[in-house]
């Protein structure tokens, strides 16, 4: 099980981030040190329908020396392309671009879809696309299912009523999109390493972590140790 440590980024600096490290570059190269693998880095202005971070998101990704997974608002293809371009090792299309068959077909198709991830927001197990108020009529499962028809293999799944909440994710929203047979990397509410322990043995393919690092929850090291 692989660990994610969040970079998101909102209005040129680290959200939840305290110190040095509410500068991205400067988050960046603290999770390097740390033993970190990924990163997970998510333009939340973009999310949010605000001006962009691009130049930010490409000064990171130019400074990377680990793989870093980029999200954040990439619902059209052109933007999708663009995060390849600037180094992204895997882009994750958003829920309002993954509803649209034919964007997540040509995407796979071009980028292949190891280099893919859809990420699927929901409320209550219904989508629920971040910078909207919307609540879709279609679940977090059907639209795994759909995704996974066209070839995506990992999931970014996120419970978005817990986000930033440190009360635990939503494991057993993940494990039901995992037992489809897909990559599924569980984000929004990780507070404490038994949080990371019981998507070790949900058989989760990974979970994104933000505030709790941030906060001095545990560390990198710790969490790295624990899902060894």
């Amino acid at each position: 099980m692989e660990l994610y440590p969040a970079v998101d980024i909102e209005g040129g600096r680290v959200v939840r981030a305290h110190g040095p490290m509410v500068q991205p570059l400067a988050a960046l190269a603290e999770f390097t040190r740390a033993g970190a693998r990924w990163i997970h880095l998510v333009d939340m202005d973009r999310a949010y329908g605000r001006k962009d971070n691009h130049e930010l998101i490409g000064a990171v990704l130019k400074a990377a020396q680990v793989r870093v997974q980029v999200g954040g608002g990439l619902f059209h293809e052109r933007d999708i392309d663009q995060a390849f371009t600037l180094g992204a090792t895997r882009v994750v299309i958003g829920p309002r671009g993954a509803v649209d068959d034919g964007l997540v077909a040509r995407l796979v198709a071009r980028h292949g879809a190891p280099r893919l991830a859809v990420g699927i927001d929901a409320n209550g197990g219904r989508v629920a696309p971040r910078g909207t108020a919307e609540i879709l009529e279609l679940t977090a499962r059907e639209l795994a299912t759909r995704v996974a028809r066209l070839g995506i293999r990992t999931i970014i799944y996120n419970e978005v009523t817990r986000d930033g909440k440190l009360t635990g994710p939503d494991i057993a929203g993940a494990t039901e999109l995992a037992a489809l047979g897909l990559d599924v990397i569980v984000s929004g509410g990780v507070g404490s390493l038994d949080d990371l322990r019981a998507a070790r043995v949900a058989g989760l393919a990974g979970a994104c972590v933000g505030r709790a690092l941030y906060d001095g929850k545990f560390t990198v090291a710790e969490a790295l140790a624990c899902l060894s």
